[in-house]
């Protein structure tokens, strides 16, 4: 007899089984059921979802905070640049 391989699931698909779980239109049992997955499982993926929901609003958006090495490098060079433009528009002629 060959080794049996474990199943393994996509995060998208155990996310899709545990908010049908969530919701709770149909038992643990139907969902697992339904999607060919063991209702422990079920249950399981529901836990961890509600356990991780809570961090999902954390990360703050908006803009990123520049990075604090490269932004004196990269205001020289703009300096520099404008200098130069500078320089070159007071010999040109008009």
């Amino acid at each position: 007899m060959g080794e049996a391989k474990r199943k393994t699931y996509a995060a998208a698909f155990k996310a899709k089984v545990a908010l049908e779980a969530i919701r709770g239109v149909k038992t643990v049992n139907e969902i697992g059921q339904e999607h060919g997955v063991h209702p422990v499982q079920v249950g399981q993926w529901k836990k961890e979802i509600l356990e991780h929901a809570g961090t999902l609003f954390e990360t703050k958006r908006g803009r990123k905070p520049a990075d604090d090495q490269s932004a004196p490098e990269r205001l020289y060079s703009e300096i520099g640049r404008l200098k130069m433009e500078l320089d070159w528009l007071k010999k040109s002629p008009g």
